[in-house]
């Protein structure tokens, strides 16, 4: 499997601000969450496709059927959106995911955003994990709230305590 360098926070942020902020979906919550999910996901960036030939694809680790149902049953009633997304993706493919860091982060960030009640607070980590979790990762999947922080300080904060 293909590695990448991994994405320094900074840049990151900022791509995910220049991303979202045009569509209306920035905020300083969703960014966090963002940042979290993409450090437990793919080590930020490190990794685009998922092991073992399996479905994940891009920074956030997306599976096709997420991302088909995300277009299927959610885009396709709010056309504004379906017009950002495919000024970012025209195609929007799931594979568009793995090189397409904007599309990927805007795809990520729906997901969340068809989800009910509010995004964790962005300083709360363990509120951050409780989301990603029930959310993105879900109850049956692998991540560990430990993992969750040791990437989310590795990565986004640069080993300094959050």
């Amino acid at each position: 499997m293909q590695t990448f360098t991994p994405f320094q926070s900074a840049n990151l942020r900022a791509l995910i601000q220049s991303t979202l902020t045009p569509m209306g979906l920035y905020s300083a919550n969703a960014e966090e969450l963002l940042l979290a999910t993409c450090a437990q996901e793919s080590l930020f960036g490190t990794y685009r496709t998922q092991g073992g030939s399996g479905p994940a694809r891009g920074i956030f680790q997306m599976e096709g059927e997420d991302h088909d149902d995300i277009w299927k049953n959610f885009v396709v009633y709010h056309p504004t959106l379906a017009s950002e997304l495919t000024s970012l993706s025209p195609t929007h493919q799931t594979d568009d995911m793995v090189m397409n860091d904007p599309y990927a982060i805007a795809m990520a960030r729906v997901h969340y955003e068809r989800k009910p009640g509010n995004l964790p607070d962005p300083t709360d980590l363990i509120a951050l994990w409780n989301y990603y979790k029930h959310w993105y990762n879900t109850p049956e999947g692998a991540a560990t709230q430990d993992e969750f922080v040791r990437h989310y300080q590795h990565y986004v904060t640069d080993g300094k305590a959050s």
